[in-house]
């Protein structure tokens, strides 16, 4: 398939806007004119921001995720423009680069690896199945509600050692706190005349607060403990560079964790529910060769794009694409952007469950900032979609999909379904 979306005239990309991403379509038009005539854009922004190099090919993307010298996370990955004294108290283990960087990512690194996630199989087939079974009880229900929020949220739980009476505590915080664009979700919007007042906390958010109160608490029952969940492993190990971790420390990395944790999984199974239910012929295609489920996973990843960018900035003078970009400009990978590029993907707006070599950008690309949770999180996807897809004899769409106000998170809010079981 060639590109379905009528393509957007360059004078009218506007990627700083927030309202161009809630149609679900609006998006793609902007990147693929991007990518066809000015792949390293400069977009204005307005006060108090002050513009960025919106970088939309897959290569570009690329080589800005590989050069953390050159494209520093240390002045922060999202757009928002902060001073020294904001960056010192809100640093979390993302706007940290090199052996500072290594140093907190190994206190967990084994916790994500394969063979600690291998030992949850078990329990992930066994909370998927009670997932799905209550919620294809009711026959219409909403999919996010009952299975994409309520899945990843409860795998959280269990690696944070909280009950899962917490869950929808959780999923709240998440929301109110990654959601800071979008008036259904935030206590406060971001660059709102009140956000200035919560200048110092994650994302701006007040939620923050409620998140450092919960995690020192727990950080308090469990220092000293012989525990194994991620909590512990937080508080009872020094990083290897021999700093301890701070509060500020703990409670920016703990926060990272509930929010990282839940939502891009959350994200990514709903994309991809509602990409089987849109493509039938793909979900009857898994349900004949459930096989091909680990390599759909792939496709899922790649189609869902669950976060839309991340940004940089750069600490020289360089040339990209192109354009000559100034020390201290900010630059923005549109991962989403990178997932669509003709020039690496076949076809890239078909929704294929086979395809083969797919090589996205959904988790960075051979970055030091590689997503941590990603084999986590592709377990966690393809045991869900293994449990589910059997159990479907018919699904359709019940409702409107309203999509979460951001141009940082590609989230989906609602997904009414109506099933009929197998």
């Amino acid at each position: 398939m060639t590109n379905p979306f009528e393509p957007m005239p360059l004078a009218e990309v506007d990627l700083a806007d927030n309202d161009k991403f809630l149609d679900g379509v609006t998006p793609w038009r902007m990147f693929h004119t991007l990518r066809h005539e000015d792949p390293v854009h400069w977009q204005p922004e307005e006060a108090p921001n002050s513009g960025f190099w919106a970088v939309t090919r897959h290569a570009d993307i690329a080589t800005v995720d590989r050069d953390a010298e050159t494209f520093t996370s240390t002045k922060f990955v999202n757009l928002e423009e902060v001073d020294e004294d904001q960056i010192k108290k809100r640093a979390s283990i993302l706007e940290l680069d090199g052996v500072r960087h290594r140093a907190l990512r190994s206190l967990l690194q084994r916790q994500f690896g394969q063979g600690v996630i291998n030992q949850y199989a078990d329990f992930l087939r066994g909370l998927t199945a009670t997932t799905l079974d209550a919620a294809l009880a009711k026959g219409t229900f909403d999919f996010v509600a009952e299975v994409s929020a309520d899945f990843p949220i409860n795998v959280l739980a269990r690696l944070l050692d909280v009950p899962p009476g917490d869950n929808q505590q959780l999923i709240d915080w998440g929301n109110r706190i990654i959601g800071n664009t979008d008036p259904d979700y935030a206590d406060v919007l971001l660059h709102s005349e009140e956000s200035e007042k919560y200048r110092d906390l994650p994302f701006r958010s007040p939620a923050s607060l409620e998140v450092f109160e919960y995690g020192r608490e727990l950080a308090r029952q469990r220092r000293g403990g012989d525990g194994t969940d991620l909590v512990s492993r937080l508080v009872n190990q020094t990083p290897r560079d021999g700093i301890p971790l701070s509060e500020q420390d703990f409670d920016n990395y703990f926060l990272l964790l509930v929010v990282a944790g839940n939502e891009t999984t959350r994200h990514t199974i709903s994309h991809s529910m509602l990409a089987l239910i849109q493509h039938p012929e793909q979900l009857a295609r898994l349900q004949a060769d459930p096989s091909l489920i680990p390599t759909a996973v792939e496709e899922f990843l790649r189609w869902a794009s669950p976060v839309y960018h991340f940004r940089r900035t750069a600490t020289r003078e360089v040339e990209l694409g192109g354009k000559r970009i100034k020390e201290g400009d900010k630059v923005v990978m549109w991962y989403a952007s990178g997932n669509r590029d003709e020039k690496v993907f076949g076809n890239p707006y078909d929704f294929d469950v086979s395809r083969e070599h797919n090589d996205h950008v959904t988790f960075g690309k051979g970055s030091p900032h590689l997503c941590l949770g990603n084999l986590l999180a592709r377990t966690e996807i393809r045991i869900m979609f293994e449990e589910l897809i059997p159990r479907l004899a018919d699904i359709r769409l019940a409702g409107d999909v309203p999509r979460v106000r951001s141009n940082f998170v590609n989230g989906i809010k609602k997904l009414p379904v109506e099933v009929t079981p197998a």
